[in-house]
């Protein structure tokens, strides 16, 4: 049985990884920019592949409308993983200014509960697919990212020295399903969303520009971008509409904002009271304090019911100075949240 709204006193001494809230480690791949896009994820699917094809569909007529070269990544994956891919998230992100980007993934709500284990169904299938990469051109690094196995799009992801990415799902009126039935109807002016953080990732070069084109750039459905960069006051986030960018939230040390949050709600409105992950996390940040913030308490935070629940898929801990990023896979013993 749950008990809901189940928020427990700040974790600490989690880091590194330890206990039943960790899960295993992400091991890491490269992606070769320089080969075919048919060519590049063809190592990772097949060490994968067994997982992979557990969850991978993929719709012939839709692959054909979507760009280069993510249609002829996308093709690829399906050739070798034997099947012929589709996802979703829900997330919780922050951004502290020195800077650290943090994450954690949720992923599988309403998509099947497993009784016998009280776990989200789809949530644990996705466990084993978490993988890190490095996409590299000319033997160099572009940029590193964790993906789910299979997924071309970008959700989370570090242009090391320049900025940190990251991308959260928005609920609203104007949502993702009204820009898909434009896509298959042939009106495709907008961009998929995490096809541009892939984009941005791997094509921008600071983050003024990042976030110019997170801002600017018509999406096919609303979203939230958490960007970060090297400087100081280099934080925000960016609240989509389809055409817009809505109120955005940027760090502002001076004025005491610290740190910026994010857990798929607009900020400047209250979270659903049934899923309020931003209260205990903004107490748990509030409690470690500006001064005591590293990766060790970030991983705390993060570590603390609610923020950690039955959906969280994994952790991911960025630095931009250090050009790093490392992820955990994670679990929620009971009693935990469903979300």
């Amino acid at each position: 049985m749950f008990i809901f709204q189940y928020t427990e006193e700040c974790r600490s001494g989690m880091y590194p990884p330890n206990g039943p809230t960790f899960k295993g480690d992400v091991a890491w791949y490269t992606v070769n920019l320089d080969l075919p896009p048919s060519k590049r994820w063809t190592d990772i699917i097949t060490d994968k592949k067994n997982d992979v094809s557990s969850y991978i569909t993929v719709s012939p007529l839709m692959v054909d409308t979507l760009p280069y070269p993510f249609n002829e990544e996308i093709r690829g994956i399906a050739s070798v993983s034997g099947v012929p891919l589709v996802k979703k998230k829900k997330k919780f992100v922050f951004i502290i200014g020195n800077l650290i980007h943090a994450r954690n993934l949720d992923f599988g709500l309403f998509m099947g509960w497993d009784l016998k284990n009280r776990s989200w169904i789809i949530t644990e299938k996705l466990k084993p697919l978490v993988v890190n990469i490095d996409f590299r051109r000319n033997n160099q690094t572009v940029f590193k990212s964790t993906n789910f196995a299979g997924y071309v799009g970008m959700l989370t992801g570090i242009h090391p020295h320049s900025f940190t990415l990251t991308m959260n799902e928005r609920f609203s009126l104007d949502g993702g399903y009204i820009g898909i039935l434009e896509w298959i109807l042939g009106k495709r002016d907008g961009m998929w969303m995490s096809f541009l953080t892939r984009s941005v990732l791997e094509n921008a070069t600071s983050y003024e520009s990042a976030k110019a084109l997170l801002s600017d750039t018509k999406l096919l459905a609303p979203a939230y971008f958490i960007l970060g960069g090297n400087q100081p006051g280099q934080a925000c986030i960016i609240t989509r509409s389809r055409t817009h960018s809505i109120n955005p939230l940027e760090l502002d040390v001076k004025n005491g904002r610290w740190y910026v949050l994010e857990t798929n709600y607009d900020h400047w409105k209250e979270p659903l009271f049934l899923d309020d992950r931003r209260t205990p996390a903004m107490k748990c940040m509030n409690q470690t304090t500006q001064a005591d913030i590293s990766i060790k308490t970030v991983y705390d935070v993060l570590s603390t019911k609610p923020v950690l629940n039955k959906l969280t898929t994994y952790t991911t801990l960025m630095e931009v100075s250090k050009g790093t990023l490392e992820s955990y896979i994670r679990d929620c013993p009971n009693p935990c949240m469903p979300w």
